[in-house]
């Protein structure tokens, strides 16, 4: 099978007790490049990658413990393909969707200091994780995002990004996001009131950079503006 090539990216960063993130890029149109983030977990020497970004040299997840696990918890999965092959890991995803192990709030979760979340309104399956770890991380797809900067964004896209108002506030619904989940004549504010139940200071979306310190009053505040 052939999978996409390796895109630009960052190192792995530390960001708490067993938790790394990566920056890396996805070419979206010609022209078109931006960035991606990929979270890895570790547990007991094995890893649980989350919004995978396949690196050009494995040997730096090698160095952290074996990957076991594939996490799809949005749209982004183009080099899950890749990891379920070299690594021989298990996929995680939503019900409904292909996977070799359900994914949900009620059922078994790759690490024991995980826990999921569920979008209810949403037209397609998302999913968000709760992570126990630090004063609470919670890491998402495309549904909440934080633009800080844009690395690993062509000229094309930094305008693009801009224009849709990826970076307008901090811990930012995605725009597109937002508006191909809502249903017609529907809203999503009941999955973000309910998301704010949560306990977590920290937010690390599919796309930009952690938000480390606040992320859930900058999610408050997001949603109130949103809604």
């Amino acid at each position: 099978m052939t999978h996409p090539a390796p895109m630009p990216h960052d190192t792995l960063q530390p960001l708490a007790e067993d938790v790394w993130w990566m920056r890396g890029s996805v070419r979206m149109a010609p022209g078109m490049v931006i960035n991606r983030v990929m979270v890895v977990l570790r547990h007991e020497g094995e890893l649980t990658v989350i919004n995978a970004v396949r690196p050009e040299d494995p040997g730096m997840l090698d160095a952290l413990g074996k990957v076991a696990n594939v996490v799809k918890i949005g749209s982004h999965g183009m080099d899950d393909p890749w990891f379920l092959e070299h690594y021989g890991a298990r996929r995680w995803a939503a019900e409904g969707l292909r996977a070799d192990v359900v994914l949900g709030p009620e059922t078994e979760q790759p690490v024991p200091w995980m826990q999921t979340f569920a979008f209810q309104h949403t037209v397609g399956k998302e999913l968000a994780l709760l992570l126990d770890r630090g004063d609470g991380i919670l890491v998402t797809c495309d549904a909440v995002q934080h633009w800080d900067e844009l690395a690993h964004c062509s000229f094309i896209a930094r305008a693009a990004t801009r224009f849709m108002g990826f970076n307008a506030r901090p811990a930012q619904i995605g725009p597109p996001w937002r508006k191909q989940m809502t249903p017609k004549g529907g809203s999503l504010e009941p999955d973000f009131r309910r998301l704010l139940e949560l306990e977590f200071d920290t937010v690390v979306g599919g796309h930009g950079e952690p938000l480390v310190g606040g992320a859930r009053e900058a999610l408050r505040a997001t949603v109130d503006a949103t809604f």
